[in-house]
């Protein structure tokens, strides 16, 4: 049972019981019930059971209890001995680990069955089956089942459900395949191959794209655009290469090679699609029951539904004849079914995300039209005077309506399809078609379009779909390759295109033989390992028959080609006189047929029309003319040489990573296409088959381009079966199965899987690969049996052996191994990332600690220049009131001046001479505000003088001069410098002082010779305006200005703390006067000074409004 089923079971089934409950007593019975009840929410807690009678009958009976529980278990012992193995032991620490590997799910793997014949594997398919278990796993293959309906089980949930996980560890799935394939890419960094094969309607297609959402999803790309480019490819390119046929609605009419491409840490960065072998016929002609491409069912509907027919010349009522059919509701199909209409926005939808422009998708749709009303014209035989057959077009409108959507010449149109030149000797010729050799000229052009339109489309994918150079050119990249190619198919009428399909299905058997039988079986003879041969059927002589050269079946049909006179019944005739093996039979009463005997069955060929099919000759005429088209895309379509396997050579084109839209032909210059004149020049028979290339001759080189992509990566693959032929879902047919499993091998693979060795790795490969699994980093290994012998014997491996220079492990031993490693791998980046972290954070720290110091650093020097640059400011503004303190002191020299106050202009005020004794006059101007509280209190007082304390240091520079003896302190500067109060103009008053004797000597009375003050007075001169200002030496100044300086910092002062710039002014009330010691007395009747400083005298001070 898989293990995903048993957790599903496990709470459905009743709780386990005592083995024998008549042996204990009810009361444990009880209690043991209680313990092994499932539901949580009903099993009580251990609170609940510690109140139970069991346990509260044990108080007091420890012992006794204790001494009977060793007798029982020893009785036990006695009686159902256990031996204890290692291998009971749950090794947590190596969770990837799994004992006998082989027999983790016996359902999974048919290789796990013990009984291996048709009918155990038979009844094994459909027992799945029937439970919708569509997937089983032969070893490392895996066989799928088409269900014929939708299941649930690839939703982005089991994507992710089957992201780098061991494969036992969910069921078999098409995930898992895609997943095992991904891995193998990034551990080996070696490319890969997924190889899916079956017949038509088996579910080919449908697997592709599971496997391309699965490697996108595993390759997460930085840009999801191009991740959505990649999963819109496949329905691109299959509307225009699938088609239904009578066993499959979608069947695929060509082979496709999609390589996805992934950088070295496997994110994908692009894809490139090869296309092989496009039934281009199909264009023309449709089987019974059968019919064209889907693309033109698509882009009818839609384009009836835009109201679009008449623009692209289709018409409304009858279907155009490549897509009518012998039933006559192709038009009610095309009109009414939403399915087509669904598809048709699909389509474009596609267009537009893969990056396709406007313009393109128009011309697209354009040579597709232009396809459809080519099929409608049709030729008449008219009878020359020569008695020669000619054809014309009878109906015109058809012709008109094809050139038209061309963007041809109608005229040249019909002369190149009812006529051919023929140049002999210098000379051309031109020859009238028949009927027959025009209509065969229509359908080629027809088949040459559309094929050269497909093949244009693919290699315009591969070009917006191409990775980064500057990506591709750092890391190199690798490849996942996915093989989705047509079907094996056996109709009731085959022909030339049934016979090249089941050719390429015969090489892709062969391929598979090769990988998982011939190359095994050939190195166990090399390497000297006994096992036993597993027989098979090997298809190498019936590609042999097919292939070789001069008498394989393609050269025969390229020879007979080349014949004028040749006809198909001479071809059947040369196959049966060359083809002399078993495989080849030519059945009696029927004239033109063949049989061949393939892997799959026998198949019975019709040779009709196989020659002219193989030909495919396009006439140069119908190539010159759509050179000439106006439809830039269909200019390029017929420039471009064809490469040896029939399609458009890839051009460089110049494209833009932002846009990637036009090619180099659309870009227009002066409203004219630019058109290369080499293309245009090239002779037709460069971009045709007419040189000898034919239809078998393409395919021969397909199949070798194929192999060489193959076979460059690991391959996988995908078998898938269809169960039965009535596409019903749940209906299991035993026979057509059985056919399906003898024909692919199924049976053999199962046996050499189980008894063979799939993974052969040289020593060297080897050790490198799982060095880490036995041995230190530092330590130097030689690729020996020794280190081998090794790594496998750490990794706990079986049923290994080893070669002479390979080791030979089973297909599920890689897989241990590479889990082995990833947890080794794992183990060491965990490591990694602590020791980075821990070094990120020591180199951090150091960082940080450098940058504080450089904080520190920068703000210590900051806050030096900072405090010098303040200290600098108070010391040039100490100086400069210091000298004006100076140049307001008296001198002795003036003296004889009395100054008095006169009022000037508004605001302002002016000192003049009181030329009478005694007399103390105060002039006030005008003054428009009244003087504060505090002036009229110093008025009372006559101590103070009202005075503005905005003066600035300029007017007060300018403004004060030294006068000892009633100089005019403002002559000469009264008019020129007011002095304006803060914010509005205030009144200036100046009190004269009052007459104090002892205060100053009388006017004009000499200085004291013995004073020293006097005699510094005496000693000084007049200082001129630009002078240094003196510095203070007086002990007055130094006493009041330290005193000063002692304010600002006593925070208890009434008086609040200087701002910066602002002029010190005294009031009556200054603590100074009362620590100055008196000076010089002024005599009583001195009115002389009515402003003197304070260094020259106490009476006077500055009053602030």
């Amino acid at each position: 049972m898989h293990p995903v089923k048993t957790l599903f079971k496990i709470p459905r089934n009743p709780p386990p019981t005592l083995l024998h409950p008549e042996k204990w007593c009810e009361e444990f019975n009880h209690f043991i019930s209680q313990c092994l009840i499932k539901d949580f929410e009903k099993r009580p807690s251990v609170t609940h059971l510690l109140d139970h009678p069991f346990i509260k009958g044990v108080h007091g009976k420890v012992l006794f209890l204790q001494k009977q529980l060793a007798k029982v278990l020893q009785d036990q012992k006695h009686l159902n001995p256990v031996v204890k193995t290692r291998h009971e032991r749950m090794h947590t620490r190596r969770p990837y680990r799994v004992e006998d590997a082989e027999k983790y799910c016996l359902e999974d793997d048919l290789v796990n069955l013990e009984v291996l014949d048709e009918d155990t594997i038979i009844h094994q398919l459909q027992k799945r089956y029937v439970d919708l278990l569509i997937y089983t796993y032969v070893g490392d293959i895996l066989i799928a089942l088409n269900p014929f309906q939708n299941l649930s089980i690839y939703s982005p949930q089991f994507s992710r459900l089957y992201h780098g996980v061991k494969r036992a560890s969910n069921p078999p799935h098409i995930f898992a395949s895609a997943d095992a394939a991904y891995q193998c890419m990034v551990t080996f960094n070696k490319d890969q191959c997924i190889v899916i094969s079956g017949e038509s309607g088996s579910g080919k297609t449908e697997s592709a794209h599971l496997i391309v959402q699965h490697l996108t999803f595993l390759g997460k790309a930085n840009n999801e655009t191009l991740r959505e480019k990649i999963l819109q490819v496949n329905s691109l390119v299959e509307a225009f290469g699938n088609a239904c046929t009578a066993i499959n609605d979608n069947s695929s009419r060509f082979g496709k090679y999609l390589e996805m491409m992934f950088t070295p840490t496997g994110a994908v960065m692009g894809a490139r699609i090869s296309e092989y072998l496009l039934e281009k016929s199909r264009v023309i002609k449709q089987a019974a029951g059968e019919k064209n491409f889907h693309i033109f069912y698509y882009i009818y509907t839609g384009l009836y539904h835009q109201k679009k027919l008449s623009e692209f010349r289709l018409p409304e009522e009858k279907p155009p004849r490549y897509i009518a059919d012998e039933t006559g509701r192709v038009m009610h199909d095309i009109t009414s079914k939403e399915s087509y209409r669904r598809q048709f926005e699909a389509i474009q939808h596609c267009f537009r995300i893969i990056g396709f422009t406007d313009k393109e998708v128009h011309s697209v749709y354009r040579i597709l039209a232009g396809i459809l009303n080519i099929g409608n014209i049709e030729f008449a035989a008219i009878s020359s005077q020569h008695q020669t057959d000619k054809s014309e077009v009878p109906n015109a409108e058809a012709l008109e309506n094809a050139a038209s959507v061309l963007c041809i010449s109608p005229e040249e149109l019909q002369e190149a399809l009812t006529s051919h030149c023929v140049v002999t000797r210098g000379e051309t010729i031109v020859r009238a078609n028949t009927v027959d050799r025009a209509a065969d000229v229509r359908d080629a052009m027809s088949k040459a379009l559309y094929g050269r339109l497909f093949s244009w489309i693919v290699n315009r994918i591969n070009t917006l779909l191409q990775p980064d150079k500057n990506i591709c050119a750092a890391d190199g990249g690798m490849n996942v390759g996915i093989l989705d190619i047509f079907g094996f198919e056996n109709f009731q009428r085959n022909s030339f295109e049934q016979l090249c399909i089941n050719i390429a299905n015969e090489q892709i058997q062969y391929y598979f033989n090769q990988h998982v039988f011939a190359l095994e079986q050939m190195e166990y003879q090399n390497e000297g390992i006994d096992a036993t041969p597993v027989e098979y059927e090997d298809n190498r002589p019936l590609l042999d028959m097919f292939l070789q050269k001069p008498l394989g079946l393609l050269a025969l049909l390229d020879e007979e080609s080349r014949f004028p006179q040749a006809t198909d019944q001479t071809l059947v005739d040369k196959f049966e006189d060359n083809l002399r093996c078993r495989y080849f039979w030519r059945p009696k009463g029927m004239e033109l047929c063949f049989g061949i005997q393939h892997y799959a069955g026998k198949v019975l060929y019709d040779a009709s029309g196989v020659l002219e099919k193989n030909r495919d000759t396009l006439p140069a005429d119908v190539v010159v003319i759509l050179r000439t088209s106006e439809n830039q895309l269909l200019q390029q379509l017929f420039s471009i040489p064809l490469t040896k396997t029939g399609n458009l050579a890839q051009t460089r084109a110049r494209i833009t990573a932002a846009s990637r839209s036009l090619p180099p032909h659309f870009s227009v210059s002066a409203g004219r296409p630019k058109v290369d004149t080499l293309e245009v020049i090239r002779h037709p028979e460069e971009t045709t088959n007419m040189k000898g290339q034919t239809v078998a001759s393409y395919f021969r080189y397909s199949l070798m381009d194929l192999l060489s992509k193959m076979v460059v990566g690991q391959p996988h693959f995908v078998r898938c079966i269809k169960p039965n032929d009535d596409r019903e879902a749940l209906k299991f047919s035993r026979d057509r199965v059985l056919a399906q499993l003898r024909s692919t091998g199924i049976l053999e693979t199962v046996s050499i899987r189980q008894q063979g060795y799939s993974h052969r790795i040289l020593f060297e490969e080897f050790v490198k690969r799982y060095y880490y699994l036995a041995f230190r980093t530092h330590q130097t290994l030689l690729a020996s049996k020794e280190s081998c012998v090794a790594i496998l014997e750490k990794s706990r491996l079986d049923h290994w052996l080893l070669g002479k220079t390979k080791v030979f492990l089973k297909y599920y031993h890689v897989e241990q191994l590479n889990l082995l490693l990833r947890e080794v791998i794992g183990r060491v980046v965990v490591l990694q990332a602590y020791a980075k972290g821990w070094l990120g954070a020591r180199r951090y720290k150091k960082v940080r600690e450098k940058r504080e110091k450089g904080a520190v650093a920068i703000q210590s020097a900051w806050r030096g220049y900072d405090a010098r640059r303040k200290f600098k400011k108070i010391s040039n503004r100490r100086n400069e009131s210091a000298a004006h303190i100076q140049a307001g002191r008296p001198s002795d020299q003036n003296r004889d001046l009395h100054p008095a106050v006169t009022a000037g202009t508004r605001g302002t005020v002016q000192v003049q001479d009181g030329r009478e004794p005694g007399n103390h006059k105060v002039l006030r101007g005008s003054i428009d505000h009244k003087s504060s509280p505090q002036a009229e209190s110093n008025n009372r007082h006559a101590e103070t003088s009202s005075y503005s304390p905005a003066i600035t240091e300029k007017n007060w520079h300018s403004q004060a001069q030294s006068s000892s003896k009633g100089y005019n302190v403002f002559a000469g500067h009264s008019n020129k410098h007011p002095v304006s109060g803060t914010g509005s103009l205030s009144s200036r008053t100046c009190h004269a002082a009052p007459d104090r004797p002892g205060l100053s000597p009388p006017r004009g009375a000499p200085a004291k010779p013995d004073s020293k003050n006097d005699l510094a007075q005496k000693q000084r001169t007049p200082r001129r305006r630009c002078q240094q200002p003196k510095m203070l030496s007086s002990p007055e100044d130094t006493m009041y200005y330290n005193q000063l300086n002692g304010t600002l910092e006593y925070q208890g002062s009434k008086r609040k703390p200087r701002k910066l710039g602002q002029i010190k002014v005294l009031d009556g009330e200054d603590e100074y006067y009362k620590s100055l010691s008196p000076v010089d007395s002024i005599p009583e009747d001195d009115s002389t000074h009515p402003f003197f400083f304070p260094s020259s005298s106490k009476g006077a001070s500055f009053a602030q409004h």
